[in-house]
């Protein structure tokens, strides 16, 4: 997962006409390093994201722009639209986050 760290690069990289997927986490967060835990493999079998990590303590502009109110969540953008998102309360294991990409699917 490649870091954004300048709202620069985060609207570089949803601008984009690939689908990225951005997971909003933070270091003090239990959930999201539970997340970091089962992520790996998900990021492999869905490979059709560029996958990103945005600290939300980092950019909380952009947190609270696209409405992220719980952490981990994943959000999906292409165009500089997001597509899709993952609310933290649904990503609390890797079948959920499964399910949230299956349903996604194009």
């Amino acid at each position: 997962m490649k870091p954004i760290t300048t709202v620069e690069e985060f609207n570089e990289v949803i601008s984009g006409n690939s689908k990225a997927l951005v997971k909003f986490q933070a270091g003090w967060c239990p959930d999201c390093r539970r997340m970091d835990m089962f992520i790996d493999p998900i990021v492999e079998k869905y490979d059709s994201y560029t996958w990103y990590d945005v600290d939300r303590d980092v950019l909380p502009e952009i947190a609270e722009k696209y409405e992220v109110m719980g952490i981990p969540s994943l959000l999906i953008f292409q165009n500089g639209e997001k597509q899709a998102h993952l609310h933290s309360a649904n990503a609390k294991s890797p079948e959920q986050v499964t399910d949230f990409l299956e349903s996604v699917k194009a």
